[in-house]
């Protein structure tokens, strides 16, 4: 009997330490609309999204966090460098990722997860 209470809370304690391991839903590398490939990482307590290919690679072009189902933060346009209020919404694969400035010139694209 304390073999299989002691097997049971080392299971529990091993699965309840390993969901730690998951990645975010946002994390990942994605296929812009344009073609460039960009990375999400986990930096501090947000998202970073780096360019990885392209004229702009290696250019930070963002910052998000999780918040009620999606993520905000900023994008930047790495063309002007200018950088704008943004979104994310993520279903399955695909990533709607939303830049606007004064909250109401809005411009969306659409991301796939690679």
């Amino acid at each position: 009997m304390k073999k299989t209470i002691s097997t049971f809370f080392a299971a529990a304690i091993m699965l309840s330490s390993s969901s730690f391991a998951f990645a975010d839903a946002i994390q990942g590398n994605w296929k812009t609309q344009s073609g460039e490939t960009a990375k999400i990482a986990k930096c501090g307590g947000s998202f970073c999204i780096t360019l990885k290919t392209g004229k702009y690679k290696g250019q930070r072009i963002g910052k998000m966090k999780a918040s009620g189902g999606k993520y905000v933060g900023t994008i930047t346009d790495p063309a002007d460098n200018k950088e704008y209020s943004g979104s994310a919404t993520i279903a399955g694969s695909n990533m709607k990722m939303t830049g606007c400035a004064l909250k109401i010139f809005c411009k969306t694209q659409s991301w796939k997860k690679l």
